[in-house]
């Protein structure tokens, strides 16, 4: 029965798909992945006669009028994003559309590289006292970003923050970010989180900015901020042998 699944690729290393992901490959008449973006490893499982379609030189009506095709003819589509489509993804239009034309499909997670650059880093977004909020956001571009979330705005949270598409701008970034945080705040670049040419950069909102043009740092990277990157916090109440919960009674 034909179908439509946007799947969330990961954010380079090809096992670091979802096995549910991994099998609607397998099983996809067309794919339509994004070439510019996500690692070709992550098709190469594909059936022998699968067609291949790179959306980085289609435009939307290109896109879909690929999926209607395969509609009509009963075959399954899988549509591979990058990380996870849900973030900066654009599927919203593409499913509105499908829903337009009467077309079913299914949207399966993945893993975006904000969650994979902090396993890089060995770091926790959420420590406790220190920080129990995460925002994601990304600097205005050519995609307009509303001025209630801008990044001076959204500092005064000074919550643990992943930045994205925004490393180009990263003297902006620092500008924005430091009308808040302090200048000693952690910061850390990871350029192509998890794949072999994986880039990081590590510093303080004071210095990041000339390390991450020194690295040549200038796409495909997360900006990490925020003192969850530091070594001060304390220790979890859920394993704490003085603290009671529905699984276990404290000492006494």
């Amino acid at each position: 029965m034909s179908k439509v699944y946007f799947i969330g690729a990961g954010p380079g290393d090809p096992e670091l798909i979802t096995l549910k992901g991994y099998k609607k490959i397998q099983e996809a008449d067309i794919i339509i992945y994004a070439g510019s973006l996500v690692n070709p490893q992550v098709i190469e499982n594909k059936k022998e006669n699968a067609k291949v379609y790179n959306s980085a030189s289609m435009t939307l009506p290109e896109v879909l009028e690929v999926m209607e095709r395969a509609h009509r003819e009963d075959k399954i589509v899988a549509r591979v994003h990058t990380g996870d489509p849900s973030i900066y993804g654009a599927i919203r239009e593409q499913m509105d559309a499908l829903e337009e034309m009467g077309i079913s499909y299914e949207v399966i997670p993945g893993v975006s590289s904000f969650v994979a650059s902090a396993a890089q880093l060995k770091k926790e977004f959420t420590l406790p006292e220190v920080s129990q909020t995460v925002i994601l956001t990304r600097m205005a571009g050519r995609t307009p970003v509303p001025e209630k979330e801008s990044l001076k705005s959204l500092a005064k949270h000074q919550a643990s923050m992943a930045i994205f598409l925004s490393v180009q701008a990263i003297d902006q970034v620092v500008e924005e970010l430091m009308t808040s945080y302090p200048g000693n705040t952690p910061v850390a670049v990871v350029q192509r989180a998890t794949w072999e040419d994986e880039k990081i950069v590590e510093g303080t909102l004071e210095d990041i900015a000339e390390k991450v043009k020194a690295a040549n740092i200038t796409k495909t990277a997360q900006i990490l901020v925020g003192s969850f990157l530091g070594n001060e916090y304390a220790l979890s109440k859920l394993y704490d042998e003085n603290f009671t919960h529905e699984y276990r009674k404290a000492k006494e």
